[in-house]
């Protein structure tokens, strides 16, 4: 933690926080008109605008904050432009009771005459947020115009050309302007004339299932196979053929005639075949009756030789069928041994005992399996708490008790935008206590602003937290607090904040859940300065916030 470095004068304003006026502020350079003329105490000594966040310097005379750091930058030594005094700035001070008073000054709603309202200068921008004369953007996309609160309601459901409207046909909702388009373009239900001038109206859906009935479409004549090529509208076909009936049954005759000469020419072809056929039979026959005839004259001729080779030729046939038998029994016995099934039987009672034995590995892996699934869950646990341990020992080592906290923010210009676009509104820094057993609290900063100064300003807040020793702490907290933006120049132009809790609010009493609403600066320091290029309070896209707790009258346990 870094050591605690004493803030420079110039910059360092008393601050007094205070439950009647924490809520209330308005926007500066703004047209106020005062129901009673606006006195001079009120008005800047420097702008001549009424007082907004008054500070008071040593020569007596007010400015507004912005004004007195205005004229800090404009020189080294600031004068003061009333009474040309020096400015000391370690004599500037917040007025609180002027800012209370400033901010209870009555004014007339920018809208008057139309609204004829009466609010307090606090509760300016309160009453502009409801006022019904006020101006408002419309808020359907793509609408551009500016109504009244008063008339935005109707504007948006009867006036407004980007409002949604029901399709009377599909009954979808379309965007009003793009209505006609819809219902041209994609609208199914959309009602189209046929597109072959039959003067009927057919949905967009349907318009090709009437196309096929549709009177007018012009389609081929029926006779179209038979060498009628005339196309007819489907409402005339009747009408077409009543008054082509002659030409149809020529057309059809000639066909007809065309098909018997086709037919004729068949069965003359097939005629010739059947002779051929015939003729192809007769030779067969022929052929037959000559091989008998030549069979019959070879027997007579050659008896006695084929009897003499008969007899050799069964005695060779006998000897070689001998042979074959013994060789076939011989083959026979070598089989008989080699088909013993008493081994193959042994074989298979192991495999058997085998297959029994992996059925007891296959239930044991199971067991096995479920006990490491087990023992994977309970690992995963233990990392989960390991690296919960981890964490919470990093925050211990990081954490600070003697009431100040250095706070580090890296990656400003990424932060800064999650928060413009909405994704991440705030960051909140890691605990820190008053002592060991102390209040235990941390700063909450919303980089892009919060309230009046959201958009233009980083806003700035101080959170009692939820400790462990609260039951034994004297409540409700009551520290100075300072809250500073270290400069990294090392000219130390701090810029800083202070005020002291208020015990009546419910920001600092003992929290009931995990930490107490915020309360702070929600205009800490502006935008124009911190990233002003003159300046050096961002260096690396990293900038240091750090917190004071005034330890004075606070008595350890």
């Amino acid at each position: 933690m870094a050591c605690d470095e004493p803030a420079a004068p110039s910059g360092t304003f008393a601050r007094q926080n205070s439950s009647s006026t924490g809520s209330l502020d308005f926007e500066p350079d703004a047209d106020y008109k005062f129901v009673d003329s606006l006195e001079e105490r009120y008005k800047c000594a420097h702008c001549h605008l009424v007082l907004h966040n008054p500070h008071q310097t040593g020569c007596g005379h007010r400015f507004c904050q912005q004004c007195i750091l205005a004229l800090r930058e404009l020189n080294a030594v600031p004068t003061c432009p009333v009474d040309k005094e020096t400015i000391k700035m370690h004599e500037v001070f917040k007025d609180n009771c002027c800012k209370r008073e400033v901010l209870n000054l009555d004014v007339f709603c920018k809208n008057f005459p139309d609204c004829n309202s009466k609010v307090i200068l606090g509760r300016y921008q309160e009453h502009l947020q409801q006022c019904l004369f006020e101006s408002m953007q419309c808020t359907n996309d793509g609408c551009q115009d500016r109504i009244l609160r008063k008339d935005l309601k109707e504007h948006l459901s009867q006036n407004c050309k980007f409002r949604e409207e029901r399709c009377q046909y599909c009954n979808t909702y379309v965007v009003l302007i793009n209505i006609k388009n819809h219902e041209k373009n994609d609208c199914p239900d959309y009602p189209v004339p046929c597109l072959q001038n039959c003067s009927q109206i057919i949905l967009k859906k349907e318009i090709e299932k009437h196309h096929a009935v549709c009177p007018e479409a012009e389609v081929d004549c029926p006779y179209k196979q038979y060498g009628c090529h005339v196309k007819v509208k489907r409402g005339k076909l009747a009408e077409h053929e009543n008054s082509a009936l002659r030409e149809h049954m020529l057309q059809i005759l000639d066909k007809n005639s065309r098909l018997e000469e086709q037919i004729s020419d068949l069965y003359k072809s097939l005629e010739c075949k059947e002779i051929k056929i015939q003729q192809l039979a007769d030779a067969i026959k022929k052929c037959e009756k000559e091989f008998r005839q030549y069979t019959q004259l070879f027997g007579n001729n050659s008896n006695l030789m084929v009897s003499t080779q008969a007899l050799a030729s069964h005695l060779d046939k006998s000897a070689r069928l001998e042979s074959q038998v013994k060789q076939l029994i011989q083959m026979a016995n070598q089989q008989q041994s080699k088909l013993d099934l008493r081994p193959l039987f042994d074989t298979i009672e192991t495999m058997k005992q085998k297959i029994a034995l992996m059925e007891t590995y296959d239930q044991r892996l199971v067991v096995l399996e479920d006990q490491s699934s087990k023992h994977d869950r309970q690992i995963n646990n233990h990392k989960a708490q390991l690296n919960k341990n981890e964490e919470r020992f990093k925050l211990l080592e990081g954490t600070c008790y003697n009431g100040k906290l250095i706070w580090k923010i890296t990656d400003y210009k990424k932060k800064k935008r999650e928060a413009v676009e909405g994704r991440v509104l705030s960051i909140a820094s890691q605990p820190f206590y008053t002592s060991r057993c102390g209040y235990r609290l941390c700063a909450r900063a919303y980089l892009n602003g919060d309230g009046s100064g959201r958009g233009t300003h980083i806003s700035l807040y101080f959170v009692v937290m939820r400790g462990e020793f609260d039951s034994l702490l004297l409540w409700p907290f009551k520290q100075k607090v300072t809250l500073m933006l270290l400069d990294q120049s090392g000219k130390k132009n701090h810029i800083v904040e202070v005020f002291r809790a208020d015990p009546n609010s419910s920001s600092f009493k003992r929290p009931d859940g995990e930490m107490n609403i915020a309360s702070g600066c929600p205009r800490f320091v502006p935008h124009t300065i911190l990233e002003s290029t003159k300046n050096t309070y961002i260096r690396d896209d990293t900038l240091f916030l750090k917190v004071v707790v005034d330890l004075t009258d606070l008595e350890e346990l």
